[in-house]
């Protein structure tokens, strides 16, 4: 008997995902606990493993497609090579056999030879198997075919069945359809786009465009990136959000740094001295004179959290994920560092679980990683708030009366100011700049 293949579970609250892509074909030999086909949901991406050797018989759900916890996607057959077994053997004896009966040629016992089905016919008739072809109406179809002609607005009485009994085919309808829609300059007028059904529209726009639709390229958006798309649109939408600046001088902590990164890396197993604690360690001292910058809002009642679960925002190539730090005040500046790379390692490589991407009550973003000078984060919504640091630059700055050279980053927090009033985030702001600033301060503050 063949192994199906189902649909894992997901994770707390997580009911279905999309197939992202196999990674098998038909027909290939797999392994127990070879990847088969990889699934997205709304945070990570994961793979599907095979349970036992054999081959992957059939593939039931596509590339796209929704599917749900527990549901079947494919088979995996004993691929054993027996004729007639439960492996993959039997179809392939059925095609030897099918080519051993064309070479002997048709035949009859009055001398007149059979006639042959035609190869559309084959086709379709292999393709409908797993249908049942009803007649309506006077005409026999198969499901699939009588909802291709509903979407063009076809009666099967226009279509002349070209099947086996008169039976309505694919190709019929195709055919039809080709006929109306392509119909030339001098000829009967096409179908305005109210009777042309929607789908059709799409796929002819691009050749209306002076035949610029051969330069463009349509790519499924992954469910990632449809999951980033509808929570940035509903921060703006939901939270009146607004964004105060500040600027910070980095002299005094990349002095530190330059002084003991290389014993820091040293003493702890390879962990290199960023930035990111520095800023986590400041962002928590201010959370905690703060509070409602680490709180939530549910309805009509605002949660205040006097734990501080730091989201680090990382980039990969399926967009932005805020893998997350807990716990981060009870961690040394060695632990957070191990975290955030170890974190952001696997979130580039697709390995992070759905437990390190879930809560978090503040974010941090780094654009000037990517030589961002300044910008506006947006809120990683339930949180009320997001720090955005932003890339060092030497500028001229007035230090106790003189013009000095120093090393800048313009800070940013954008803020929900439905919780947090303008005076409350510019302190806040303020109080991360005075804690940069001024390093040492960090082990009584941070």
């Amino acid at each position: 008997m063949p192994g199906e293949i189902y649909v894992p579970e997901l994770g707390e609250s997580v009911a279905d995902a999309t197939v992202g892509q196999w990674l098998k074909k038909e027909g290939d030999t797999v392994e127990a606990g070879e990847p088969l086909v990889e699934l997205e949901t709304d945070k990570i991406n994961f793979e599907v493993e095979a349970e036992s050797d054999g081959v992957l018989e059939s593939i039931a759900k596509g590339e796209g497609e929704t599917v749900n916890v527990g549901e079947v996607i494919g088979t995996i057959g004993a691929g054993d090579g027996a004729a007639g077994g439960d492996g993959v053997a039997a179809p392939q004896a059925e095609e030897e056999e099918t080519a051993e009966e064309a070479e002997a040629g048709p035949t009859g016992d009055g001398g007149e030879a059979e006639e042959e089905e035609s190869e559309p016919e084959r086709r379709e008739a292999v393709g409908e198997e797993a249908e049942e072809v009803t007649e309506a109406d006077g005409h026999r179809a198969s499901p699939s075919v009588r909802k291709l002609a509903r979407e063009y607005d076809i009666e099967l009485s226009e279509v002349s069945g070209s099947g086996s009994g008169g039976r309505v085919t694919k190709e019929d309808v195709e055919r039809l359809i080709r006929d109306r829609y392509s119909a030339p300059a001098g000829g009967p007028k096409e179908k305005t786009s109210t009777e042309a059904p929607e789908r059709r529209q799409r796929e002819e726009a691009p050749a209306a465009q002076d035949g610029r639709g051969a330069l463009e390229e349509r790519v499924r958006l992954s469910r990632r990136r449809q999951t980033i798309a509808k929570r940035l649109v509903e921060a703006q939408q939901t939270a009146a959000m607004l964004t105060t600046f500040n600027e910070a001088d980095m002299s005094a902590v990349m002095d530190l740094r330059n002084r003991r990164k290389e014993r820091f890396q040293e003493r702890h197993d390879g962990v290199r001295l960023g930035f990111m604690s520095f800023f986590t360690k400041a962002a928590i001292g201010a959370l905690k004179a703060f509070p409602k910058v680490n709180a939530e809002l549910q309805e009509d009642e605002l949660v205040l959290k006097s734990y501080y679960d730091i989201g680090v925002a990382v980039s990969t190539d399926e967009g932005l994920v805020v893998p997350v730090v807990r716990n981060a005040d009870k961690k040394s500046f060695a632990e957070i560092e191990g975290d955030i790379a170890d974190l952001g390692r696997r979130a580039r490589n697709g390995k992070l679980g759905l437990e390190e991407l879930r809560g978090g009550t503040f974010t941090i973003t780094n654009g000037g990683i990517f030589g961002s000078l300044n910008s506006t984060p947006i809120l990683n919504v339930p949180q009320v708030a997001i720090l955005g640091m932003h890339k060092i630059q030497e500028r001229p700055v007035v230090v106790d009366g003189e013009i000095q050279i120093r090393p800048m980053m313009y800070l940013a927090l954008s803020y929900d100011h439905r919780i947090v009033d303008g005076a409350e985030a510019v302190s806040f702001l303020v109080r991360i700049k005075d804690l940069i600033e001024d390093p040492e301060a960090l082990l009584l503050e941070g």
